[in-house]
């Protein structure tokens, strides 16, 4: 299925991946409807910093309630469902809403697109649900581990949405990227916490465990693993990892920052910081030869390469005034 003139909604659009697919999706010629949860403010999120938000529809409201998941998945070709929450500390204290939006939210969407006739659906998974790794490179055949009530209410997630495939043909891809990182990642995340610290001149950096492993991914070669995900007929039913095949530790991660920002400030571990010992995912590392295989995709940035383009981005100081480098996000 090729994208062009497609009509094509994208849920969590206002987000970090979501803006940056959307924005995608618009420049290859596909007709977007980009879902931003509804505020009071008529706040669109990261939506409002696209160069091409007037070619998107804008809508407002929310994956929770299936009326409106139904009303919005009307005459649509593709559905990129990205909508969920994602921080995994919050999600400590937060867990039922965590069901309600992933799990909840998922049955919404399948459910309203299975009602609608839509074409296809691409659903957002995540490296998360593999937990700590039991061997690498990790393969879609690795065990699924809930270190967090996070990676829980996504494997949830996943489960109910290709049990719509399995019980009702609905053509569903699970999508599960790994560490994707970049230009409006949210401060809950390392790499921005490192940049806006140094950036916004912190006397210390303060971070947590710096000995995991992550295979991270620029945000652009994400949305294009997305994209392809979707053109190709025979990832129907299928679950595919998006990565790097490129694993490196948190550690290195500060030290390239470091380098590249040319700052030698003093690294400080802060307990608040550190995940439970049994929910610490301590190493993750992609298998992609399944997602090369069924499209050719291949990331198009090494890390260095992703790294300059988001310190360019969160050096700015209109970007840089966003973040409150000084707080502990959850």
């Amino acid at each position: 299925m090729n994208i062009i003139n497609k009509t094509i909604l994208v849920t969590g659009a206002d987000g970090f991946i979501g803006s940056h697919l959307t924005e995608m999706l618009v420049r290859k010629g596909a007709k977007v409807k980009g879902l931003s949860q509804y505020n009071s403010f008529n706040s669109w999120g990261w939506l409002e910093d696209l160069d091409c938000l007037a070619e998107v529809e804008v809508l407002t409201g929310d994956v929770r309630d299936p009326h409106y998941c139904k009303h919005i998945s009307k005459n649509v070709d593709i559905i990129f469902h990205l909508a969920a929450l994602i921080a995994i500390p919050y999600s400590y204290v937060a867990p039922d809403s965590y069901v309600d939006t992933n799990v909840k939210g998922t049955l919404n969407i399948c459910q309203a697109a299975l009602e609608n006739s839509c074409g296809k659906i691409i659903h957002t998974s995540t490296s998360e649900v593999y937990g700590t790794a039991q061997y690498v490179p990790i393969d879609e055949k690795h065990p699924l581990q809930p270190q967090s009530p996070y990676s829980a209410s996504k494997i949830g997630a996943d489960c109910m949405a290709l049990s719509f495939y399995n019980a009702f043909e609905l053509p569903v891809v699970i999508a599960r990227p790994f560490n994707t990182y970049g230009p409006r990642q949210s401060a809950r995340a390392i790499i921005p916490t490192i940049i806006t610290q140094i950036a916004k001149g912190a006397s210390q950096l303060k971070l947590g465990d710096l000995t995991p492993t992550r295979d991270l991914n620029y945000v652009t070669d994400t949305c294009r693993g997305f994209i392809a995900l979707a053109e190709c007929d025979q990832c129907v039913g299928e679950t595919v990892n998006i990565g790097s095949n490129q694993e490196v530790t948190m550690g290195q991660v500060v030290d390239t920052i470091k380098d590249l920002m040319h700052s030698d400030i003093e690294i400080v571990t802060e307990q608040v910081r550190l995940r439970p010992s049994k929910s610490e995912v301590f190493r993750l590392w992609c298998d992609n030869t399944k997602i090369h295989g069924l499209t050719g995709f291949t990331p198009e940035h090494d890390l260095r390469q992703g790294l300059e383009k988001t310190i360019a981005w969160l050096s700015n100081p209109a970007n840089l005034s966003k973040y409150k480098a000084h707080i502990y996000n959850v």
